[in-house]
């Protein structure tokens, strides 16, 4: 089965070919084991924030609110998952899982600042996010 980190390469790697001229950084610490004292380095230069997502797409686009205005959308972060993770339970609800719950968090609090977040669980639903924002 494929890891996160292979899903990342393969986003990425549809990202550069797909869309060329877009902007974007995907995280490479994710999932990666850190010494107490780089998981500490790194905790500093991310501002201190838990769970932040593992890619970033820079391309602003134009959205529309349930009114139908317009307004922008600063650009859009992706917390890939691998296939078959779950995020939610069959009530709507986020799963049990603490980080996951953490990174739910973090999604809604970049939502509110204007950015479109979510998750992506395997590849086809990631570049489905990927083309629905960047058309």
């Amino acid at each position: 089965m494929a890891t996160e980190a292979d899903l990342q390469i393969q986003v990425a790697d549809y990202l550069r070919l797909r869309y060329p001229d877009v902007v974007f950084h995907s995280d490479f610490g994710s999932g990666v084991k850190l010494t107490m004292r780089q998981a500490a380095q790194q905790k500093r230069m991310n501002g201190g924030w838990r769970a932040f997502p593992d890619m970033f797409i820079a391309k602003p686009t134009l959205g529309f609110d349930k009114d139908g205005q317009p307004f922008y959308r600063h650009g859009l972060f992706i917390e890939l998952k691998r296939d078959g993770v779950r995020i939610l339970k069959k009530d709507g609800e986020y799963v049990a899982d603490k980080h996951i719950r953490e990174q739910a968090k973090m999604l809604e609090h970049l939502c509110r600042l204007g950015y479109v977040a979510c998750f992506a669980v395997g590849f086809d639903q990631a570049k489905q996010i990927i083309d629905n924002y960047l058309k």
